[in-house]
């Protein structure tokens, strides 16, 4: 019996819990890593060392590969069209990833899909910036760079037309969003087949601090049956929209006057669907490695009524595994996922989820264990 190969591009932690959920199914891995010390790298058998930027290196990676999909956003459109002219399905592919890549190429089309979005548009300076500021009523304004953001980098906040001159000393083009007034930031998680099936994952609460995500609560306390529903089949459209096929994270704001509206797109596992992992019958990883070998996909509903995952942020306590003695012994329930990362300052290391029935419990454990991994408390 001949069991299928996926292509791994990317070698974070994504890759490295995407692999994970392809064990037991039988499914090959080939990883392309910048470094045989990335968190994936670790842990596949299969790893070439070499950059994602390459064609030359792409098309070589490729061979042998039933399906190529991806750990991060970043691999030129160019070269993906490349591969598909080679005969490799690439999943989600480039008409669909651009979508994640650019986000002036996103806005553009969600608001022409009639998708709701803060108000924005693509501004060609710092003054520019204060004309689009003036038709919404005034500063403050979010500036994003188009490409290559994430986890707070690339996002600006500024309140006049000074400090609006930063984002532009990049070279990149920046789009000015409206600053929303929200209430919270939601995540809508679904998966789609190459075939049209989808699933939809309750909808989540997620809390960032300095632009990290922290916190997800699965699903999103006090979120009605209306709304959630509505955020579920916005994704759906979305992915059916934009040919997306695999995993696509929607991350929402919520709004005071109960709309949601989309503030980024994701074409990958995502952090806001960890919670998955022990939290729901096919974790966020199992189904995008059924989609994208386009397998029936699994039940997205949850094992139990709440879930959180907490993150495990490096400080100043390098010794991590010191610590396991006190956090499995304090909560058996416990599951701590780790990266395989050196410990700095602010990176994300590790998340850990815990689940149950009262959800003040089911946090205080998750919040106590991530703090306790950290360093940050010590009883």
């Amino acid at each position: 019996m001949t069991f299928p190969v996926v292509g791994m591009v990317g070698g974070g932690q994504l890759a490295r819990m995407t692999h994970e959920a392809g064990i037991p199914l039988g499914i090959r891995f080939k990883l392309l890593s910048d470094t045989p010390q990335d968190s994936a790298a670790q842990v596949v058998s299969d790893v070439v060392i070499g950059d994602h930027r390459d064609l030359a290196t792409l098309r070589e990676f490729a061979r042998g590969c039933d399906v190529i999909t991806f750990d991060h956003e970043h691999v030129p459109i160019e070269h993906l069209r490349a591969l598909e002219a080679d005969g490799i399905p690439v999943r989600p592919g480039p008409d669909a990833l651009v979508h994640a890549q650019d986000k002036g190429v996103m806005r553009a089309r969600l608001g022409e899909l009639g998708v709701p979005c803060p108000r924005n548009r693509v501004v060609a300076d710092p003054a520019d910036v204060t004309a689009f500021a003036a038709e919404g009523g005034g500063y403050p304004v979010v500036l994003k760079t188009v490409r290559g953001g994430y986890d707070g980098k690339g996002v600006w906040v500024v309140d006049d037309e000074r400090e609006a001159a930063a984002p532009f000393a990049a070279g990149v083009p920046v789009l000015a969003e409206e600053k929303v007034d929200f209430v919270r930031e939601l995540a809508a998680n679904v998966v789609r087949s190459p075939h049209g099936q989808a699933v939809a994952y309750p909808v989540v609460e997620s809390t960032q601090v300095d632009g990290v995500c922290d916190t997800v609560v699965a699903p999103a306390p006090g979120l009605g049956e209306e709304l959630a529903g509505e955020a579920q089949r916005l994704a759906l459209r979305i992915a059916a929209e934009l040919g997306v096929v695999g995993h696509l994270a929607v991350e929402l704001f919520e709004t005071a006057d109960g709309r949601v509206l989309v503030n980024e797109l994701a074409m990958r596992p995502h952090n806001s669907g960890h919670w998955t992992q022990d939290g729901a019958v096919t974790s966020q990883f199992a189904n995008h490695v059924r989609a994208v070998l386009d397998l029936p996909l699994g039940d997205p509903r949850p094992r139990a009524p709440w879930t959180v995952m907490c993150n495990v942020l490096g400080g100043d306590y390098p010794d991590m595994y010191q610590a396991y003695l006190h956090c499995m012994a304090r909560d058996p329930r416990l599951k701590i996922h780790m990266y395989g990362k050196d410990v700095k300052p602010g990176r994300k290391v590790g998340h850990v989820n815990t689940y149950g029935d009262d959800l003040a419990e089911v946090r205080e454990r998750a919040r106590h264990a991530a703090d306790y991994l950290r360093g940050t408390i010590t009883e």
